[in-house]
């Protein structure tokens, strides 16, 4: 049964208070600090369900379509608990991204048939932007969309589109016109069933050999007119609408900070705290995720506030990512030849997935827009230097 109130009408320590007590009660022991960082939606469905009945599944959406309607400061604290307490990530594409893009462009229609569908998971989303050539450059995409009555045929191949293989539902970003000059126009966004004829999805193993991601190829499929979002050939400022929080959500120090407790524990139990070298590079590494702490902060009172990020909080995501690796860098050197195994090594009370954190450390510098990008957008937006 879910819980209608105002959840802002509540201090922020009162609101963390409550958060922490029920998660504790209701997000399965087994379920905290998982060794996989994008589980497939029948791994954590009852952790996607319990959310749901209570009504904390969407934070942001309003209550009267199934969510808690948290303003940013709440919301900030939302992730910060669910971060801190090692609850697992749901497949959270509908909530994050559809969910908002409805809500803000859709239709009344389409908001009374999918967003019920998300909260109950009888539809599980991915996301259909990047494509070979077409990643950070996203705006060359070249899959096309050409209608056909009431449908529109789609053709063409997304890649890196992740959980695609759990998932039955789309986001796509397609070209419904081919333009001269500016590459943004003529792009529409599409709600596309997975399970339509002509669709193949093929995952693509990871280094820690998970199928995270996956290519999606369409072959003629078809998708209702009624699916597109907005108008047509208008979808560049929706596609960049959903990610517009992304960054400093990417940017939370919630992953350094883990790595760090479990450097810690690494140490202890290798006696490293004894070499004089590592003890300079880990109160390097300690206070750097303090830093990261006070820049997340920083930004974090802007969203507070009601204000608009502006394009140096890229900073924070170069900050949070080359950090995480280092950390991570920084235990495999102390764990030395034990460094190569892929299980847990044995640290006093606790285990150290270290090899798994190292691992996963890679990927968050390429994906939500690459560190190379991030640094061409401050150049650009912040330092102002040529293009």
């Amino acid at each position: 049964m879910s819980t209608q109130q105002d959840w802002n009408a509540l201090s922020d320590e009162e609101f963390r208070r409550i958060f922490r007590d029920w998660v504790e009660e209701n997000c399965p022991k087994e379920l905290r600090f998982m060794r996989k960082q994008r589980p497939l939606f029948d791994e954590v469905a009852v952790w996607y369900h319990n959310l749901a009945r209570k009504g904390w599944l969407a934070p942001v959406w309003p209550q009267a379509y199934g969510g808690m309607g948290l303003n940013p400061s709440k919301h900030i604290i939302y992730v910060e608990e669910w971060a801190r307490m090692g609850c697992p990530r749901i497949p959270d594409h509908g909530i994050g991204l559809v969910g908002p893009l409805l809500l803000q462009y859709g239709s009344e229609e389409q908001k009374q048939h999918f967003l019920p569908r998300i909260i109950s998971g009888e539809h599980v989303w991915c996301q259909g932007y990047s494509e070979p050539n077409s990643g950070s450059d996203l705006a060359s995409l070249k899959t096309s969309a050409v209608r056909e009555g009431d449908e529109f045929v789609v053709n063409g191949q997304k890649i890196w589109t992740t959980l695609a293989h759990c998932a039955n539902w789309v986001l796509l970003l397609v070209r419904t016109k081919r333009v001269e000059g500016k590459r943004q126009e003529g792009i529409s966004v599409l709600l596309a069933d997975l399970r339509t004829p002509g669709v193949t999805i093929r995952p693509i193993p990871n280094l820690r050999e998970e199928a995270d991601f996956c290519e999606v190829f369409f072959d003629n499929v078809r998708v209702p007119v009624a699916n597109l979002v907005g108008e047509v050939d208008k979808g560049w400022t929706l596609a960049k609408s959903v990610l517009g929080h992304e960054r400093i959500f990417l940017g939370a120090p919630a992953r350094p900070e883990y790595a760090l407790t479990r450097l810690e524990a690494l140490a202890e139990a290798t006696g490293a705290f004894e070499d004089k070298a590592f003890l300079s590079r880990y109160a390097k590494h300690r206070l750097d995720v303090y830093d990261l702490g006070s820049a997340f902060e920083r930004f974090a009172k802007v969203l507070r506030a009601g204000g608009d990020l502006e394009a140096d909080v890229s900073v924070l995501k170069i900050f949070n990512t080359e950090l995480y690796q280092r950390i991570t860098e920084e235990m495999l050197e102390i764990a030395g030849e034990d460094a190569r195994f892929e299980d847990d090594l044995d640290a006093g009370e606790i285990q150290v997935d270290a090899m798994n954190l190292f691992l996963d450390s890679r990927a968050p510098a390429i994906f939500g827009g690459s560190n190379e990008i991030q640094r061409n957008i401050l150049a650009k937006a912040v330092l102002n230097l040529p293009g």
